[in-house]
């Protein structure tokens, strides 16, 4: 059996092949509020958002799942991006919120596996990322999904520190998102 370490700041955490949890967000992220800055949607916790230098093997698996609650003024568009070391592993492109949302509840799930180790343009990453909110005014559903695979420029020959970040279209005040949970685990 392959294990890998992941460091965190209370020493090395090994753990074999069985599903495991890695980190657990152990409180609200900074709002994300009145800016076209693209902004961290994670917070401290406990765990390790890092995979240091060969530390994945092909079929790694990973889950991250969020929520918190998000407003924004009509017609307004929100990206959402994972990333490694500034590396776009996801990307939803800009996405349109044509109705006004008010402290509507929120998730984001992001799946990604390791299709193959090594340097950029021999590693390969393939992630899925789905994003729904339920309007609280009339209990609809509605979000969008993405998916990509990355084989030009993610690297596992180096240490990896999973992001997932947030970005309004507009500056409007009203476009507010944080997150008051976010868990990764693996899953394979």
């Amino acid at each position: 059996m392959n294990n890998c370490c992941f460091s965190y700041s209370g020493g090395l955490f090994d753990f074999d092949d069985s599903t495991s949890g890695l980190f657990a967000q152990t409180g609200n992220s900074t709002p994300i509020t009145g800016t076209t800055v693209e902004t961290t949607l994670i917070n401290g916790g406990v765990g390790t958002l890092v995979v240091p230098a060969n530390g994945f093997k092909v079929g790694d698996s990973f889950r991250g799942v969020f929520g918190g609650v998000m407003n924004a003024a009509n017609n307004q568009t929100i990206r959402i991006r994972t990333k490694s070391n500034g590396v776009v592993l996801l990307d939803s492109g800009v996405q349109s919120l044509t109705n006004s949302i008010i402290n509507d509840v929120w998730s984001l799930n992001i799946d990604f596996t390791i299709r193959q180790i090594g340097g950029a343009t021999v590693a390969s990453i393939v992630s899925l990322g789905s994003f729904h909110y339920i309007k609280t005014s009339n209990a609809s559903t509605q979000g969008f999904a993405f998916n990509v695979i990355n084989n030009t420029a993610f690297d596992t020959t180096i240490s990896n520190t999973l992001n997932v970040t947030v970005q309004w279209g507009s500056n409007n005040a009203t476009n507010n998102i944080y997150s008051d949970i976010f868990i990764l685990n693996k899953t394979y």
